[in-house]
């Protein structure tokens, strides 16, 4: 009859122990990527300085068309005059991506309603702090090359 309480008790720890261990991951895994992000993207953008889009595969004026730069996404915008802008597509207020609306003539985020102009990526309206960072763009041979500035 020794046994069986034992044996029990032993059960017993092994399961809290587990739950325990379980616990602990689902806690500790989303703060390790909390914490490694910063890291993964800087090295991430580091590497990447331009991105060269074959101008044939783009939409016609007044339309947008979102890449990536690097791990980040961005979005390149063919006005109606026919040239083009490029930004990050990433909300400066709680990082969702934005998107762009021809027919309000802007840069929404739907998130929390921020507004950017969709010529220089200025705030209109909203929470955003800042601006969304603008790329440097250039049409050659063909090509819609889109650089850091």
């Amino acid at each position: 009859m020794s046994e069986e309480p034992e044996s029990r008790r032993t059960f017993v720890k092994l399961g809290v122990g587990a739950m325990g261990a379980c616990y602990a991951a689902a806690i500790g895994y989303p703060v390790y990527r909390y914490l490694a992000t910063p890291v993964t993207r800087a090295s991430a953008q580091g590497q990447v300085t331009t991105v060269s889009i074959v101008q044939k595969d783009l939409p016609g004026p007044g339309s947008a068309t979102m890449f990536l730069f690097g791990s980040r996404p961005s979005m390149l915008i063919h006005h109606q005059d026919g040239h083009y802008v490029a930004f990050d597509a990433v909300c400066s207020h709680m990082g969702c991506t934005v998107r762009f609306e021809p027919q309000n003539s802007r840069i929404f985020c739907p998130c929390h309603g921020g507004t950017y102009d969709m010529n220089t990526g200025a705030v209109i309206a909203g929470p955003p702090p800042r601006g969304l960072k603008t790329y440097r763009v250039e049409v050659t041979d063909g090509n819609v090359v889109v650089s850091r500035v």
